[in-house]
């Protein structure tokens, strides 16, 4: 078994913290900008990528797994961006410019891929909610994610996850 090193432990604190942070303002962008739809239809939407149908007919036990999927969605996507960020920072330096690809990118993968597998559909895709979209991820994932990073970047406080 591989003994978790203090910088490891720091850095995976720190994944948690922002995917936190940053699946909080998703959830709070979507809940706005969806105010005429129920926050429970729209975890329950979340919950049904597993459930199917059947999400939707649940009660608050699909609202509490569409918001247990949400974060989860959200540490995943920040746990691989943090990661990453510093291969991103060498090649395009200025943590803005990842910000918004990497929401771009987080954009194309939820709507092109995720949501298309899990709902065995193809989401009708407007510029409008595209636009929007792509501007929520950038601003509640994107930008806290790299500015957090590069803060921790530049201070020397990056530590990468690796075996050995």
């Amino acid at each position: 078994m591989q003994k978790t090193t203090p910088d490891k432990s720091r850095t995976l604190i720190r994944i948690l913290w922002i995917g936190l942070i940053a699946g909080t303002l998703d959830a709070l962008a979507a809940l706005i900008l969806n105010y005429k739809i129920s926050p429970a239809v729209i975890f329950k939407f979340i919950a049904s990528g597993m459930f199917g149908k059947a999400a939707f007919k649940g009660g608050a036990e699909m609202v509490v797994a569409g918001v247990v999927f949400h974060y989860l969605i959200a540490l995943l996507f920040t746990g691989a961006f943090y990661l990453l960020y510093p291969f991103f920072k060498r090649g395009l330096r200025n943590a803005y410019i990842i910000a918004a690809l990497y929401g771009f990118t987080a954009w194309m993968i939820m709507n092109l891929v995720v949501i298309p597998i899990s709902q065995k559909a193809f989401p009708v895709i407007k510029f409008a909610g595209v636009i929007t979209g792509i501007a929520v991820l950038i601003v509640c994932i994107g930008l806290p994610i790299a500015l957090i990073a590069d803060k921790h970047y530049k201070a020397g406080k990056f530590t990468a996850i690796r075996n050995g």
